[in-house]
């Protein structure tokens, strides 16, 4: 292998960083006996600049992505780190993920205000303010809560906590990715974790995904070294399943998958459920499939059969809805902006 200053890249939030370092660490481990080295870079991006505005009404689809993708096609950069939820389903021309480590646990967790003994939702009194910036999240949960009051919360995790424990917040509770708390050392703070049917994660969350050039064949063998075949299966089905829906991270699109039964290297049996629900949380389709996988691509075609009997059933009547909806509160916060603007510049 010829020897090579490899640079990692991602976002530059306390988490990032420490998923990046990991990588880093492990590919440093698994090629120790080359002369190949491994340094980091880390950007801010479009999803780090805007903390006002709801991930809902920015779209998501490369949200956390799109500048980093540039540097890598620019060849500033050599592989780019993400957390695979945030990554489009569809990649730029020339980029692909040649990577994915092994899943934290991918489901969301309730974290409870310092100071108050509520163990679980059910426990919360009516009108109890639970934080989330997550539509599919919020859209899930009415559906069970529905005498929860649920307000949008972004920042990094610090910042979220800071507002949770707040003596004059607002928050209650916080709905958080399991995985993030643990990474960065607040598993502590976990009051009890949401598992389907009462909360279906986000596609591939948990998941670290390794992104790169696809002409970069040395980039691809290391990634390859250090990819968990098992998560990165399942994460073909559930990103399979979201392509055809064509859902950007922001959709109330939830998943679950398990790959059990493993004969021999790489054969198993793949079970996958789904479920759309709809902003306001009265409408609500979830179906499962399951069968034999024995590559990548029986993974995915599993994840994109089942996407089309969640379409059928009414799922796109479903996403055409939230489509709607979100076109017209652009719409209405682009007017807003230019009433705001003109008024400044009268003054």
């Amino acid at each position: 292998m010829t020897s090579r200053r490899f640079i990692l890249a991602s976002r530059s939030s306390q988490l990032a960083r420490v998923q990046t370092n990991t990588v880093r660490d492990t590919l440093t481990e698994a090629f120790a006996s080359t002369t190949t080295t491994f340094d980091t870079f880390f950007t801010t991006t479009s999803g780090d600049h805007n903390q006002s505005q709801a991930l809902y009404l920015l779209g998501g689809k490369s949200l956390w992505t799109g500048e980093l993708e540039v540097a890598l096609k620019e060849s500033a950069v050599d592989m780019l780190v993400h957390c695979y939820k945030d990554v489009p389903t569809v990649l730029p021309d020339g980029c692909e993920i040649a990577g994915v480590l092994e899943r934290e646990d991918p489901f969301d967790s309730l974290v409870v205000k310092k100071g108050l003994a509520y163990k679980s939702l059910e426990e919360f009194p009516k009108g109890s303010v639970v934080g989330t910036s997550s539509v599919r999240r919020v859209a899930q949960l009415k559906r069970l809560f529905p005498g929860l009051v649920f307000m949008d919360v972004r920042g990094n995790l610090d910042t979220r906590l800071t507002k949770l424990d707040a003596e004059d917040g607002p928050y209650t509770g916080l709905i958080l990715a399991k995985a993030g708390l643990v990474r960065l050392g607040w598993g502590s703070r976990i009051t009890t974790d949401l598992h389907p049917p009462i909360l279906f994660y986000a596609v591939s969350q948990g998941a670290l995904a390794l992104e790169i050039r696809s002409d970069d064949h040395a980039a691809k063998e290391f990634c390859r070294a250090i990819t968990h075949w098992e998560t990165e299966w399942r994460c073909a089905a559930e990103r399979a399943c979201l392509r055809v829906l064509e859902g950007g991270c922001s959709v109330p699109v939830g998943i679950h998958t398990e790959l059990s039964k493993l004969v021999g290297n790489k054969n198993g049996f793949l079970k996958i459920t789904g479920c759309i629900t709809s902003i306001d949380a009265t409408k609500h389709v979830q179906h499962t499939l399951e069968g034999d996988v024995r590559g990548l691509g029986d993974a995915e075609d599993l994840g994109a059969k089942l996407a089309k009997v969640l379409l059928e059933s009414g799922g796109k009547a479903i996403l055409d809805e939230i489509n709607v909806d979100r076109e017209r509160r652009i719409q209405e916060a682009k007017t807003t902006d230019e009433k705001n603007g003109t008024t400044a510049a009268r003054k």
